[in-house]
């Protein structure tokens, strides 16, 4: 099914404490959504990109820029895809900003940015945490972020969508909630069917009667 006409983009933000498996999960969302014909747009984690360039965290006036930056990128994304799949969103910005300093500006940018989202995904706490060597702090910091990022969820209004699970199952998870979002973006690949049924005798699949025939010959050698 292909995107309806007229029908905006889709954009999907992950969202996600630290070491959450969010730029995996990006990856592999964008890579199964063009399987299936979509034109489909990444943008990465901005933030991350700064703080490895400038060898630091952003100072106060520094932070809504870079919260601007990242929505002016999904934005242009948007005007050339069919889904824009956004690594984090400016309210990763506000919320590690509020963690160091008050914005009360940047708050509000990011809660109405969040609103604009077609689809706001979660990552869950069950992946191990592991360290980078450069920004992540330790598992008992993520859980305060995960905690900090629901309830900004939650005063902004945003409805969002947990996802949990390990490797493919993570995606697939992430998956259903496309479906639910946009039924055009994906829908549910169907159960294989079963090859035959009932006793062997009546089956009508050429290649299990050669299977029997040829199992036949060897018996009577």
């Amino acid at each position: 099914m292909s995107r309806p006409p007229l029908a905006p983009a889709l954009t999907i933000a992950v969202l996600g404490a630290e070491s959450t498996g969010k730029t995996q999960l990006c990856e592999q969302l964008a890579e199964r959504l063009r399987a299936r014909g979509h034109r489909v747009a990444m943008v990465p984690e901005l933030l991350r990109a700064w703080c490895e360039r400038a060898g630091r965290t952003p100072r106060p006036e520094e932070q809504l820029p870079i919260a601007r930056e990242q929505e002016a990128a999904v934005d242009a994304a948007a005007q050339e895809a069919d889904i824009v799949v956004a690594d984090t969103s400016a309210l990763m910005v506000a919320l590690y900003s509020g963690m160091l300093f008050k914005d009360g500006e940047l708050v509000r940018f990011a809660a109405q940015r969040q609103r604009r989202y077609g689809l706001t995904l979660l990552t869950g706490l069950d992946l191990p945490w592991v360290p980078d060597g450069l920004h992540r702090a330790g598992p008992e910091v993520r859980a305060d972020v995960d905690r900090q990022l629901r309830e900004q969820l939650g005063r902004a209004g945003v409805d969002w969508r947990m996802v949990y699970g390990r490797g493919e199952a993570r995606t697939r998870h992430a998956l259903e909630s496309v479906a639910d979002a946009a039924p055009w973006a994906w829908s549910p690949e169907p159960p294989p069917v079963a090859r035959w049924q009932g006793a062997c005798e009546a089956c009508a699949d050429p290649e299990c009667e050669h299977r029997l025939f040829t199992g036949l010959i060897r018996a009577t050698q």
